[in-house]
């Protein structure tokens, strides 16, 4: 199915009408994978791929969304990170000692 994601099974409408079955088959995968990602995806992120009528655009979708950068929150997240403890050991000291122990 990664075909129909990456774009590389694409339909071509303008083919004869022999090729329905083929057309048939090509959107019922489609949609199939449409549903498998909307089933993954939270309902406020569902939403937003309701017009998107490929699974190749919600991939791209779902990509431009979760590849932006957001230093802000990268840089707080790492200063949380460092001020974790397990008891009295650090964060980066306790995982040293799970790993040597």
């Amino acid at each position: 199915m990664w075909e129909y994601v990456s774009g590389t099974s694409m339909i071509h409408r303008n083919i004869d009408k022999s090729y329905t079955a083929l057309i048939y088959t090509w959107e019922a995968n489609n949609a199939k994978i449409i549903t498998w990602i909307n089933n993954f995806v939270e309902h406020s992120i569902d939403t937003q791929l309701i017009k998107y009528k490929t699974s190749k655009e919600v991939w791209n979708h779902l990509q431009r969304l979760f590849t932006q950068s957001n230093f802000k929150k990268q840089y707080q997240l790492e200063n949380d990170i460092q001020a974790l403890h397990q008891k009295n050991i650090s964060i980066q000291g306790f995982d040293y000692a799970m790993t040597y122990l």
